[in-house]
């Protein structure tokens, strides 16, 4: 068949293109393993600093996708605050569309209050931050906002069946420049923005879930990040008029609420 002069060159240019790109992928093995080895580094660093601070604040807005079971993509949003105070004193707080959270730990009682019905639980879990995030999140299936990254070993605890990393350059978040870095795992693939310069906080958090149909993603957005002394108060007490439930009555700090219905996983 013959072709135009436009449509031969076309093809021409293709397969130079291709050519080119097959040279790149052959000779870039050296390349492609110092960008992982840069990426864990940024990493490190980050959770190095993180883990170093006795006593940390931030805020987050969160957006978190779900798709529906008629296919559609939809994305919830709230904002929250988190203080702490190692190794077993935290105060977080969700505001969003379906509940007004408080949620306080002094090393001895969990509180939840939630400002919406104002109804208030309350239980005994001696322990550390580390041991709350696991209990609430296996037990009372309430996880909290960034626990990957609060933890004592949240270099473990991100890079846990991690088989594929990238070091994607920089980026700026809210006028900020950040290291931008990705990982795959088997179940998930997820992305941080980290900080340049002496403190690498992250800036930016996205999971993207492979295992749920349309790829949703979970993305959360810190700001306010703050060092040394955290002004918060680490106790919760019911106030007169406050209805006292169990904690599974509570609202988690990323509820749905009931108009949405998740699809259900592959």
């Amino acid at each position: 068949m013959l072709l135009s002069p436009e449509l031969s060159n076309l093809r021409r240019a293709v397969s130079i293109g291709a050519i080119t790109a097959a040279m790149i992928v052959g000779t870039g093995a050296p390349a492609a393993l110092a960008d992982e080895a840069q990426a864990r580094d940024l990493l490190k660093a980050m959770t190095k600093y993180l883990g170093a601070q006795q006593n940390l604040s931030f805020d987050v807005d969160l957006s978190l996708e779900i798709v529906t079971t008629d296919g559609q993509k939809l994305a919830i949003a709230s904002s929250g605050s988190v203080h702490m105070q190692r190794p077993d004193k935290i105060h977080v707080t969700r505001h969003g569309g379906f509940a007004e959270v408080d949620m306080t730990f002094d090393g001895k009682t969990l509180s939840v209050l939630n400002r919406s019905t104002n109804s208030f639980a309350q239980s005994e879990l001696p322990g550390t931050i580390d041991q709350l995030v696991d209990k609430l999140r296996d037990e009372y299936h309430r996880p909290l906002p960034a626990a990957d990254l609060l933890g004592a070993d949240a270099e473990a605890v991100l890079l846990a069946e991690v088989t594929e990393v990238k070091d994607l350059g920089s980026g700026v978040i809210r006028g900020e420049e950040c290291d931008h870095v990705a990982f795959r795992t088997p179940e998930v693939d997820w992305q941080m923005w980290i900080a340049q310069g002496d403190v690498p906080h992250p800036c930016r958090f996205v999971i993207t879930s492979k295992t749920v149909e349309g790829w949703p993603e979970y993305t959360l957005d810190f700001s306010a990040w703050g060092a040394g002394a955290a002004a918060a108060t680490f106790t919760l007490a019911a106030s007169d008029g406050t209805k006292k439930v169990e904690m599974k009555d509570i609202p988690d700090l990323d509820e749905m609420g009931g108009i949405y219905v998740r699809k259900g996983a592959k």
